[in-house]
């Protein structure tokens, strides 16, 4: 028989299990990363420092699962009830499903949003994040502007002393190639409807006349129009004298049969090893995507952005959400982290200092190929917000951009049909 001091014992030590318990359960939460070890690594890093400092969290960080796709992973997860507390990898097309099914927590309305941003310094990088109802629902935490690759080598012995910054200018340079035997730009994608091509041909030179216009705004086109026949012109122009090659020659830019190329930062390191003689400043430069000749005045002077960032699900627990959030803004408030994070995933963090900030410049210097994006961060333009955005973007193409290109349309009647196109979809 249990005496009354044993038996008090016993009740404090069961009170102490269940209120460290419950301290736990309430500092606890999951993260999901990206399916790619860098990004694993450097989560899981961040969670064992943060737990250093904070014993009384526990974040548990795991990578989302690939297949059949890492979006996928998410519906599914959200349908069953099993969303993490928070996960990265979420572009803002995606977002914008998630949004649209209330699956996500408006950011900027919790505790040290505007901290997080100024502390951050991502002031004007985060206007392009804005959804249809002034929330915020992504925290962007890397950008991919796409700038265009200039082989200079080539150029010098054309005769060309400085790079082509109009339509017009590239295609008197394209001509001066096309007479040695070169393409302009060598790019299979611009004969295809893949969805995301467009990204990278039409909606980086869009972006260069007209990024402060919005392509869709909710559910209406709010596409500048000059500006959409102004790109399909400068393709319809190319394709036509044949300047561009929509047949495939594998690394055509590094390889001596074409002098232009978009590129993203996620080229350099494969150049490094497979062409080492592709050096920057030597054999190629960087420059924003060209303008018409008549907007040169009035350019917006954007590109486009491959980027993606983290949400928190409106389904987890209020004690998850805070945890994770709490986690959140102690990784992003230290610039120390996105050092570490660019270190580890060769990505570049949406920071409006990241040219100029301290912190940045010796890694900078080791990767001078690398300022450029730097700088142009902040006039890097995401996707426009509809989540609808693939089959959008596959009638651009099918109705738009292909036919320009094959020839069997004008560039007034591309557009024409593609907005009739987006509107049947945007309507239904």
């Amino acid at each position: 028989m249990l005496t009354k001091k044993r038996l008090l014992t016993l009740v404090l030590v069961f009170a102490l299990v269940l209120t460290t318990g419950a301290a736990a359960w309430a500092n606890s939460a999951i993260f999901w990363t990206a399916p790619n070890p860098p990004q694993e690594v450097f989560w899981t890093e961040m969670a064992k420092r943060f737990m250093a400092e904070n014993p009384e969290y526990n974040i548990q960080v795991f990578p989302m699962a690939e297949a059949p796709s890492s979006e996928a992973t998410i519906l599914t997860a959200i349908a069953g009830g099993t969303a993490p507390a928070a996960s990265e990898n979420i572009f803002i097309g995606f977002g914008a499903e998630l949004y649209e099914s209330a699956a996500l927590v408006p950011l900027d309305t919790l505790e040290g949003w505007d901290e997080l941003i100024a502390a951050r310094n991502m002031e004007g990088a985060i206007k392009g994040w804005a959804f249809p109802d002034g929330h915020y629902y992504i925290l962007p935490i890397y950008s991919n502007p796409i700038l265009y690759g200039w082989r200079i080598d080539i150029l010098e012995e054309l005769g060309v002393d400085r790079i082509p910054e109009t339509y017009e200018e590239i295609i008197e340079v394209a001509r001066l190639a096309q007479k040695e035997g070169l393409f302009l730009m060598v790019r299979p994608a611009l004969g295809m409807p893949t969805w995301w091509e467009r990204w990278f041909d039409f909606f980086t030179l869009y972006n260069a006349i007209s990024g402060d216009v919005p392509f869709i705004t909710g559910s209406e086109i709010t596409a500048d129009d000059e500006a959409v026949i102004d790109v399909f012109k400068f393709y319809a122009d190319l394709a036509k004298e044949k300047l561009i090659l929509t047949q495939d020659i594998p690394d055509a830019f590094a390889t001596d049969n074409a002098i232009w190329s978009e590129l993203g930062p996620w080229t350099f390191p494969g150049w490094k090893e497979q062409y080492p003689e592709m050096v920057y400043g030597e054999t190629f430069a960087l420059t924003m995507p060209p303008i018409p000749e008549h907007h040169k005045d009035d350019a917006a002077g954007n590109t486009f952005a491959d980027a993606k960032g983290l949400v928190l699900y409106a389904q987890a627990s209020e004690e998850a959400k805070q945890a994770v959030w709490d986690f959140i803004r102690w990784v992003f408030a230290d610039p120390a982290h996105d050092l570490l994070w660019m270190e580890a995933t060769s990505l570049p963090p949406v920071r409006d200092d990241l040219a100029d900030n301290p912190v940045f410049a010796e890694y900078l210097a080791k990767a001078p190929e690398l300022v450029p994006y730097a700088e142009s961060l902040a006039f890097a333009v995401p996707p426009f917000t509809h989540s609808d955005f693939a089959d959008i973007q596959t009638v651009l193409s099918e109705e738009g951009l292909i036919p320009v290109v094959r020839g069997t349309k004008s560039p007034e009647q591309a557009w024409e049909d593609a907005k009739a196109a987006i509107n049947g979809i945007l309507n239904r």
